[in-house]
């Protein structure tokens, strides 16, 4: 993805960085970037993260053959913002994949929220029954948000928004066309579908709540699990990689600890045709996602070519 028509370095701010991610580019490149992943083509070295006492700073370096060349820095750090929550704070740098010279810096926060989002959709799409009319998004937080303003973006299913405090919930609603604020509990008992997207360390999600053939989206987790055991006990599992069920937490997801990884499909491989996915109607599918350097490389890529076509940002010399 050579680009020799601008020198410096791109710059792109939080808004300029969401103005960069239409979704259907978006889904596009994430999709690419998950079939990469079970081919075996990105790569992508194990995260590594420095330790404060307060929190961490992980660095994600990627390559996805026709997508590109990227890092991210960030910091993960608990109980950091006014509502009490966790916050993902860093940077996203863009590289020509051909000679090496740096062409982009972006939000991090925005290029997880939204990549996340849209991974968890294109799970959704591939696993869940045809029939949905009823969507559950657990959580009010950053992740939540940019779940809500896809789905509702995409679909005229009727949706759902779970959490502890009603309050926030119906915060989240009220700039919705049409949506409803609720408890965990009943949103979840309510859904063909359900994103968890919560900073919990106990499980916000039990099995005795969810209904044979739902599909549930787990993208949060990261202190701890979103779903008890009983939950993946009766599902049929689908992740980004394999670490998310070899590799320890945060790498590893919470909930995969002590898994065999024979029972863990990659979602990648449902998109390219390798694994039928859902077999059954009354079927429960899990996408558990953790992360992966990939998908980052996918956003970073559109955000960059979106940016320049649109006049987005402003150049640095570095």
């Amino acid at each position: 993805m050579t680009d020799t028509a601008v020198s410096g370095v791109l710059v792109l701010d939080r808004n300029q960085t969401r103005a960069a991610l239409p979704p259907d580019e978006l889904l596009a490149a994430v999709r690419t970037a998950l079939i990469s992943i079970s081919r075996g083509d990105a790569s992508v070295p194990p995260r590594v993260a420095a330790r404060a006492p307060q929190g961490l700073l992980g660095a994600m370096p990627g390559y996805v053959p026709r997508l590109g060349l990227a890092a991210k820095l960030v910091t993960v750090f608990s109980a950091v913002t006014a509502g009490g929550h966790g916050a993902h704070r860093g940077i996203v740098a863009y590289f020509d994949e051909e000679n090496g010279r740096p062409l982009a810096v972006m939000d991090a926060e925005t290029i997880t929220a939204v990549r996340t989002a849209v991974t968890a959709t294109i799970a959704m799409r591939a696993l869940a029954r045809p029939d949905v009319t009823r969507i559950a998004v657990i959580g009010t937080g950053t992740q939540a948000r940019a779940q809500i303003d896809l789905i509702a973006s995409m679909t005229s299913a009727e949706l759902l928004v779970g959490a502890r405090n009603r309050y926030n919930a119906e915060r989240l609603v009220g700039g919705l066309a049409s949506g409803t604020a609720t408890s965990i509990e009943a949103a979840a008992k309510d859904a063909d579908v359900v994103f968890c997207c919560t900073s919990s360390r106990e499980p916000v999600l039990h099995r005795s709540w969810l209904a044979d053939g739902v599909h549930l989206s787990s993208v949060g987790g990261s202190d701890g699990p979103e779903f008890d055991a009983d939950t993946l006990r009766a599902s049929s599992l689908f992740v980004e990689w394999q670490g998310a069920v070899t590799e320890p937490p945060p790498a590893g997801a919470w909930e995969l600890q002590g898994t065999d990884p024979a029972d863990a499909s990659l979602i990648g491989a449902v998109l390219d045709g390798g694994h039928p996915g859902r077999r059954l109607a009354e079927e429960m599918t899990i996408f558990k996602s953790t992360g992966h350097a990939a998908l980052d490389v996918a956003a970073a890529s559109v955000a960059y070519q979106v940016a320049r076509e649109r006049g987005l940002g402003f150049s640095v010399d570095l």
